[in-house]
């Protein structure tokens, strides 16, 4: 198994539409004036960003957050420019990107280190082979303190593994239950 530079990647997003839109570049300014948190490619991965939309968890319902029974009154549908999430609190989002991942590659995405030395911890599960969608992304907030998560701006890194030989069984061949997911998917049973 390898982990694939920036001219692989952009080979598959541009032949293949492995990523769309993909940013050919890591972009870091969007004016002399205006820094970003960065987003596109780099070295060995592709920094993913983070839309407008976000789920942000509440206790107002006092409901419990079950895995199996999910009620979506656990949280509040947010659209903006930026999102706070509350002092020890989490929120769901979703990317940008849309994803396509080969038979033969496995992802792992990591939160990018600006949010990290922050407090603010971005968890993301593997994109299996064939899998396909908008990414879900889950943002804790780990500080006693709100938390400022920019849309449109770069969240987590994706790195791409490939396998000498494609996998036997793909998350498309078991019909995974987030294949192709739109928007931000809260859990299925």
């Amino acid at each position: 198994m390898g982990v694939h530079s920036d001219s692989w990647i952009r080979r598959k997003a541009l032949e293949e539409g492995m990523i769309e839109p993909f940013v050919e570049t890591q972009v870091r300014r969007v004016s002399s004036e205006e820094p970003v948190i960065s987003y596109g490619l780099s070295s060995y991965g592709y920094d993913l960003r983070v839309s407008n939309e976000f789920k942000i968890f509440t206790n107002v319902f006092n409901t419990v957050v079950d895995p199996k029974l999910f009620d979506p009154r656990s949280f509040v549908d947010v659209k903006s420019d930026a999102c706070i999430i509350p002092p020890n609190s989490f929120a769901l989002a979703r990317s940008v990107e849309y994803f396509r991942i080969p038979r033969s590659v496995i992802t792992i995405c990591l939160g990018k280190s600006t949010y990290a030395r922050c407090g603010i911890i971005v968890n993301v599960t593997p994109f299996e082979p064939e899998w396909e969608g908008h990414v879900t992304l889950e943002i804790s907030n780990t500080t006693p303190l709100p938390a400022k998560v920019y849309a449109n701006e770069g969240l987590a890194q994706v790195i791409f593994l490939e396998a000498a030989e494609p996998c036997e069984t793909s998350y498309a061949d078991r019909n995974g239950k987030y294949m192709r997911q739109q928007g931000i998917t809260i859990p299925l049973p």
